[in-house]
C-alpha cells in the first residue's frame, strides 16, 4: 500500500524532489492516524457507555421489595397462646384468667388485635373477655376495652412470645403475663422478661 501511495505521490508530482514527496507521505500519514484512533476509540467506548447507562437502576428502584405491614391496618389474628409451663392460657365466663391443658377448650380461642404498633389486645372468643392486667399486676377479664387492655408484644429469642402491660410498670420494671408450672396466673411484679413463665407461643386456629 505504501509502495502504491509513493509511486503516485512521486507521479503526480515530478518536480519535487524525492524527500520532498517522502516529507509529504509522512504529513499524510501523522495526520490520518488521529482520526483513525479516535473513530476506534469510539468503536471501542461507545457500546460500554450506552449499556451502562441504559441497565443502571436508580438504589431506590433496584432490589427493592414491597412489604405489607399488617399490623398497622389493625391486623386480627385467632390463637391459642400455649405457654412454655404447657399450659393454654383461657378467659372463662365469669372473667378468670388461668391456664388449661385441654386443648379443646372453647375458653382458650383468642382473638389478637392490634391497636397501636407494637401493642395488642387479647379477647376470648366465647367469654367475651379482655385479657387485661391492673397496676398492681393482677391479671384479669374486662367487659371492655380499657388502658388494662393494653399490652406489648415482643417475639424473643427463643421464637415464644411475651405479653408485657403497656401503661403500668413495677419500680420502672416491665409486668409480663405469665402462667406458673401450676397453671396459675403470676403477678405482675414477680415477673420478668427473661422468665420461661412469660413466654408464650401463639398457636393458629382455623375459624
Amino acid at each position: 500500500m505504501w509502495k502504491w501511495i509513493l509511486t503516485h505521490c512521486a507521479s503526480a508530482f515530478p518536480h519535487l524532489p524525492g524527500c520532498c514527496c517522502c516529507c509529504f507521505l509522512l504529513l499524510f500519514l501523522v495526520s490520518s492516524v488521529p482520526v483513525t484512533c479516535q473513530a476506534l476509540g469510539q468503536d471501542m467506548v461507545s457500546p460500554e457507555t450506552t449499556n451502562s447507562s441504559s441497565s443502571f437502576s436508580s438504589p431506590s428502584s433496584a432490589g427493592r421489595h414491597v412489604r405489607s405491614y399488617n399490623h398497622l391496618q389493625g391486623d386480627v389474628r385467632w390463637r391459642k397462646l400455649f405457654s412454655f409451663t404447657k399450659y393454654f392460657l383461657k378467659i372463662e365466663k365469669n372473667g378468670k384468667v388461668s391456664g388449661t391443658k385441654k386443648e379443646n377448650c372453647p375458653y382458650s380461642i383468642l382473638e389478637i388485635t392490634s391497636v397501636e404498633i407494637g401493642v395488642v389486645a387479647v379477647k376470648a372468643i366465647n367469654s367475651n373477655y379482655y385479657l387485661a392486667m391492673n397496676k398492681k399486676g393482677k391479671l384479669y377479664g374486662s367487659k371492655e376495652f380499657n388502658n388494662d387492655c393494653k399490652l406489648k408484644e415482643r417475639i424473643e429469642e427463643n421464637g415464644y412470645n411475651t405479653y408485657a402491660s403497656f401503661n403500668w410498670q413495677h419500680n420502672g420494671r416491665q409486668m409480663y403475663v405469665a402462667l406458673n408450672g401450676k397453671g396459675a396466673p403470676r403477678r405482675g411484679q414477680k415477673t420478668r422478661r427473661k422468665n420461661t413463665s412469660a413466654h408464650f407461643l401463639p398457636m393458629v386456629v382455623h375459624s
